[in-house]
């Protein structure tokens, strides 16, 4: 009864594809289970989540990238003609997974500086790779914790891989 009732209303499939997740995603990408986080709700996601962001130099894409710091971090570089900053109140950095990655070719806040929180859409809860590679995805511990209840009512990977782009 539960799923049928919740069904969709707290998730929903998002494809990524590129290669600034790996491995957390893959190269090849993959269709991701989303939860979604209420607008304006910075409280629901923490350091360490992989979230899908609105693409802060095109705002009609999203991004899937790693919560790295939120308000109140210090942020220092290891460029030492980079002032240190503090991110600011509704502001956070998010980091590509790949380390094998530029700055720029990582396309995160190495290269397009704070994001607003209120950008923040959802939070990635499960990856499906391919058809035999799939899981649940690696989030800060609260969100884990947080986001086994939804797992068990709305995860559906024969509707994922229906909808997988191979």
């Amino acid at each position: 009864m539960w799923k049928n009732l919740l069904q969709g209303k707290l998730t929903y499939l998002h494809w990524n594809k590129g290669e600034e997740m790996a491995p957390t995603i893959g190269t090849q990408g993959g269709t991701l289970l989303v939860r979604k986080l209420p607008a304006a709700d910075p409280t629901r996601v923490f350091v360490g989540d992989v979230v899908v962001l609105k693409d802060p130099q095109n705002t009609d894409n999203h991004l899937v990238r790693r919560l790295a710091a939120v308000e109140g971090y210090e942020m220092v570089s290891k460029d030492e003609k980079d002032e240190p900053f503090i991110l600011e109140e509704d502001q956070c950095w998010v980091l590509a997974d790949n380390e094998n990655l530029k700055a720029k070719e990582a396309n995160d806040s190495r290269t397009f500086g704070p994001v607003p929180m209120t950008d923040i859409v959802g939070r990635v809860i499960y990856c499906l790779r391919t058809a035999v590679d799939h899981g649940p995805v690696q989030n800060s511990h609260f969100s884990m914790r947080k986001d086994l209840p939804v797992l068990e009512v709305e995860l559906d990977v024969d509707e994922m891989a229906k909808n997988h782009k191979a």
